[in-house]
């Protein structure tokens, strides 16, 4: 297989996630970022929905399509959900763009594998 762009954008994607929910699951910064967002009872999930999203899309990649679109199409339902979270807590937008860029990542990334 040529690393294709895709390929690297997916690479790229699961490793980032992979990485933020193993922090999100671990670090009392993410407890004091979800508290922040007044979302800390959902702090646990968010880091293994990030970390199965990030396994999944790097596995789904070379071995299953439908694991590929579950999770490519997870993160980006889960960051269009962090981008309004971000938005009604009124945070600035160079905060915001982390969410929003992942999010039309993995949108494209799902998009792209759906039209194959």
């Amino acid at each position: 297989m040529t690393l294709s762009v895709d390929v690297i954008l997916t690479i790229l994607s699961g490793l980032t996630f992979l990485g933020y929910g193993i922090l999100c699951l671990s670090t009392d910064h993410m407890v004091l970022e979800f508290t922040r967002y007044g979302l800390l009872p959902y702090r646990m999930l968010t880091g293994l929905l990030e970390t199965l999203g990030g396994l999944g899309s790097l596995v789904g990649l070379f071995y299953s399509k439908p694991i590929y679109l579950l999770s490519t199409g997870g993160l980006a339902i889960l960051m269009l959900m962090g981008v309004i979270v971000r938005l009604r807590i009124k945070d600035p937008y160079h905060l915001i763009l982390p969410a929003f860029a992942l999010m039309v990542l993995n949108g494209y990334l799902f998009y792209r594998q759906l039209s194959a």
